[in-house]
């Protein structure tokens, strides 16, 4: 009887623990579903009550903002400004490639949201845009699947002229995101940089995730 029991109880925990993993893969799921990943923590931060993880409170003559890139081709990126979604899978306006909004960096309005294909588009639309910012814009940058391949010399240049310093080293299916502006010297204090590597990536075929928040001095 002894014996019995013992196997019994064996059993029961071990059915236990199978519906706690299964329990923690379907979180899993539905936080890659809802884009719920990596949430950051430290100081400024709320309780998420919206679609933008990081709650950043800045101080005057500042624009706060939260970037996060997209997840392996599954999630797309997210870019917030003081506190509400301007680029993101709910609004429609993300996709593969490399995601951008421009700001007037006085104001903090948003002029323009818009996302490049770089593995299968073309770089043009993007440089053209690049070239056409008005002194003073505000430009952040979250990748999404593959910034790259089709990101010319022109292309990188104009985005170091904006303050990136990493740019010049982006491959195929890294993770990139970067806030610059038109005018601005030197480079940028607001950037980050997670290469592609399938012997440490955390995505299979893709790094992990990277995100950032700030605030970014208005351009006077």
């Amino acid at each position: 009887m002894a014996e019995l029991f013992f196997r019994f109880l064996i059993f029961v925990l071990v059915v236990v623990l199978i519906l706690l993993v299964l329990e923690r893969a379907d979180k899993f799921r539905m936080d890659l579903k809802r884009g719920d990943l990596s949430k950051p923590r430290g100081n400024g931060t709320k309780p998420s009550t919206g679609p933008c993880d990081q709650w950043v409170t800045c101080p005057a003559e500042h624009l706060g903002f939260y970037i996060r890139s997209g997840a392996a081709s599954a999630v797309p990126p997210k870019i917030c400004v003081n506190n509400k979604l301007v680029l993101g899978a709910i609004l429609n306006n993300a996709g593969p490639g490399i995601n951008i909004v421009i700001l007037n960096g006085r104001t903090g309005q948003v002029i323009t949201t818009a996302h490049f294909n770089m593995y299968s588009g073309d770089v043009n639309p993007l440089i053209k845009l690049l070239k056409n910012l008005d002194q003073g814009s505000a430009v952040l940058i979250a990748s999404f699947d593959d910034p790259a391949t089709k990101l010319t010399e022109e292309a990188r240049k104009l985005f170091a002229d904006l303050g990136s310093s990493l740019v010049k080293s982006l491959g195929f299916r890294d993770n990139w995101i970067f806030v610059g502006g038109k005018g601005t010297n030197g480079k940028s204090d607001f950037e980050k940089h997670i290469k592609n590597d399938n012997t440490i990536n955390k995505y299979h075929r893709w790094p992990e995730l990277i995100d950032m928040h700030g605030c970014l001095p208005k351009y006077l």
